[in-house]
């Protein structure tokens, strides 16, 4: 019995030291909390896969599987997040809920290594909006400047086509380039629960991938009506 409670405490510390985002080497996972926040209540309205808690879709694989629920593809708990919390609020007919959804798919994923990618999701989302969109990557990795300015002129597109505030998508951005010689993997991130607007904008860390008038311009054309929640009606 000693064993067995002693072996269960291990195990519980063993899992802590995983899922637990302050113990992480390279922690930024909270520094867009206040979309974080806002999916986690969309996600918790149906969330068939059992999927711990938004989070876990941004940290790395060893850590992500602690709260992945039901998703067995590590690359694609992001994407499942995000296109169940869009399938729920586009039910509810909440638009801003689509717009966070679509901004969650579209943050940067935690990586070990300042200037590595996140591996991309080999799977197609239910919601063609969320499928339109990749995870930011790392500023320092390659070609980081035109992927990332990329993913955020198509995500201002489908913010726009469920009737958002296309010029929300630069809230999805990422940080700075860090040090590829930075051996600590933090790089110029932030990452603090505690703070409900966010980090990254609190401290003026967010670096925009595109201009207002770049976005403009991408949107030319885009339906803005509610089609997304006028469709679930």
């Amino acid at each position: 019995m000693v064993f067995i409670k002693s072996f269960a405490a291990v195990a519980l510390f063993s899992y802590l030291a995983v899922a637990a985002p302050v113990r992480r080497e390279v922690p930024q996972e909270h520094s867009h909390e206040p979309i974080l926040t806002a999916v986690r209540a969309t996600l918790n309205l149906n969330n068939p896969d059992k999927i711990q808690d938004p989070v876990f879709a941004l940290l790395g694989d060893a850590a992500a599987a602690a709260g992945a629920g039901n998703i067995k593809n590590l690359a694609c708990l992001q994407q499942a997040v995000a296109d169940q919390a869009f399938t729920n609020a586009k039910a509810a007919g909440d638009v801003n809920g689509m717009v966070n959804a679509l901004l969650f798919r579209a943050i940067e994923r935690n990586t070990g290594k300042v200037g590595l990618a996140s591996a991309l999701c080999n799977e197609t989302a239910k919601n063609p909006e969320i499928a339109a969109i990749t995870q930011h990557q790392d500023p320092a990795s390659p070609n980081a400047a035109a992927t990332n300015k990329a993913i955020v002129l198509e995500l201002a597109k489908q913010i726009a086509s469920v009737g958002g505030d296309p010029l929300d998508a630069l809230k999805s951005g990422t940080f700075a380039p860090g040090d590829l010689n930075d051996n600590t993997g933090k790089g110029n991130s932030c990452d603090d629960a505690n703070d409900p607007n966010g980090c990254i904008f609190t401290q003026n860390l967010l670096v925009e991938d595109a201009t207002a008038d770049e976005i403009k311009a991408a949107v030319a054309g885009v339906s803005s009506g509610n089609n997304a929640a006028a469709s679930a009606r």
